[in-house]
């Protein structure tokens, strides 16, 4: 017997776990973007903290889930798909590099605010 959910449904539900998933990376992206103009900018303030807390706590969750996001295990359950994007809108090439493009810009922009903060 197939444990998958009836195919319609399935599809619904990926869907929604598809859109749910982009909005939060669109969140998250901006965020690290905050963080790294507000470096640059010599703005930074509380919000950049804030925003430095919640990529920290965003990649801890990483850790925990072993380096996948806990809507890439839910969305496993309604796919057989192999793409990198299967559970996000995104382009296959970005969803594949995403992790290393955003951890690197988060990082840069790190290293500037804490530049700005002790000069």
């Amino acid at each position: 017997m197939n444990n998958r959910p009836h195919i319609a449904n399935a599809g619904k539900k990926l869907w929604a776990i598809k859109l749910i998933h982009t909005v939060i990376w669109a969140f998250f992206v901006f965020v690290i973007f905050y963080i790294l103009y507000t470096g640059i900018a010599d703005t930074v303030n509380i919000y950049t903290w804030i925003g430095i807390v919640l990529i920290l706590g965003e990649g801890l969750t990483l850790l925990i889930f072993k380096m996948f996001c806990p809507l890439t295990l839910i969305a496993r359950k309604y796919s057989d798909s192999t793409k990198d994007n299967f559970d996000i809108f995104l382009p296959n090439w970005l969803a594949r590099h995403n992790k290393l493009i955003f951890t690197s810009i988060f990082a840069i922009g790190v290293l500037i605010v804490i530049y700005r903060t002790i000069e």
